[in-house]
């Protein structure tokens, strides 16, 4: 059998791995107060998550492009007793916001549980070595702890993806756990106190908004942060150019983004139909089903940088990203491709500067 990969031969590395020596950086100036359990101070932990330059010249590169008061919020409501909901549409990293804090904090990440319409009590709490229990009756050694239990005992940081989409009854096993800190096994007559330290940091999409509504109870015990899409076309172009060239570097693809124009080009068209109106306002335009998110922009500049180190000649150029952007803009076959037809025609063709992109996008509706 082979041996476990090396951190350079994953495909991606935890963020504690990933930026240990930043971490290990900021450990070293860190002389601030630090909330019990934490492995680096709030102003640290923010410092981490948002760049900056350390007063011995190091530099921290920033994980996180919005908002510095929002992260500073996020921090905080981890240093009291109650857990951080990060709310927002699709692609507005929440989960990446989510893991690098628990990377800062706890100095891992990897405690998670993922929500599914079938993530069953078992999976918050505490679940059976069937085999031992059957054998030897109910016993601490017959128990297997879920992530929350684990990082109750660890006093750590524990991550909740999409908390909305898990079942009502079952998000509603998280309350004695975040009101009373003690997660009770009713089995053994016993119960595990969270140490100083332990938190729960959850994720939901506002679109999933009456899937599974949290209860009154359970939404009070959260400090809500509400994460938005970029501001402006220049901070999400940013975003994505930031994300592409990492993703590029972590996957050795031999191409290059060129002077940008690619992704100005892709952010703006995401975002002329997300907001239903050209960045001129003069054209009202129609909203596709799909979300259109940050997110679904680095994923069609990666696919374009793939196409350009293998196809092309290793720069991004319209024909590279063309294909990955119809399919992220036509979700439904028939509607959505009106939509994107329109768009073409009112909007993209009487750009000169884009009649290369215009070309591209009409080959591939004739090749179908």
């Amino acid at each position: 059998m082979n041996d476990a990969p090396t951190a350079p031969d994953v495909l991606r590395a935890h963020a504690e791995n990933a930026y240990a020596e930043e971490l290990s950086a900021l450990t070293a100036v860190d002389d601030r107060h630090r909330p019990p359990s934490w492995q680096l101070s709030p102003w640290a932990v923010t410092t981490y998550i948002l760049g900056g330059t350390l007063p011995n010249g190091v530099q921290i590169t920033p994980k996180y492009l919005g908002s510095a008061r929002l992260v500073e919020i996020a921090v905080a409501s981890l240093a009291t007793d109650r857990a951080l909901l990060l709310l927002g549409l699709p692609g507005t990293a929440k989960t990446w916001l989510g893991e690098h804090l628990a990377a800062a904090i706890s100095g891992a990440s990897t405690l998670v549980v993922q929500g599914t319409a079938g993530t069953p009590e078992e999976a918050l709490r505490y679940g059976w070595n069937y085999a031992r229990l059957l054998s030897d009756g109910p016993s601490r050694a017959a128990l297997v702890p879920g992530p929350v239990m684990r990082a109750m005992e660890a006093g750590s940081l524990v991550r909740v993806e999409e908390l909305t989409r898990i079942p009502s009854d079952v998000q509603d096993s998280l309350i004695t756990i975040l009101s009373e800190k003690t997660l009770p096994i009713p089995e053994l007559n016993a119960e595990v106190q969270a140490r100083k330290g332990f938190n729960i940091i959850a994720t939901a999409n506002n679109r999933d908004k009456g899937v599974n509504d949290l209860s009154s109870a359970l939404r009070r015990r959260f400090n809500t942060v509400v994460l938005p899409l970029p501001d402006s076309i220049e901070q999400e172009i940013e975003i994505v150019t930031t994300r592409v060239r990492s993703l590029g570097t972590a996957l050795e693809l031999p191409a290059d983004l060129g002077a940008l124009s690619e992704v100005r080009r892709v952010v703006t068209v995401m975002r002329e139909l997300r907001a239903g109106v050209t960045q001129d306002h003069r054209t009202t335009i129609k909203s596709p089903s799909a979300t259109l998110s940050t997110a679904e922009a680095i994923s069609v500049m990666t696919n374009g940088l793939s196409l350009a180190a293998h196809f092309g000649d290793g720069t991004v150029r319209a024909p590279d990203v063309a294909a990955s952007l119809v399919g992220a803009v036509v979700k439904d076959p028939v509607q959505d491709r009106v939509i994107w037809q329109e768009y073409l025609e009112t909007v993209v063709r009487n750009r000169p500067e884009w009649k290369d992109l215009y070309r591209a996008c009409r080959d591939l509706e004739s090749s179908n």
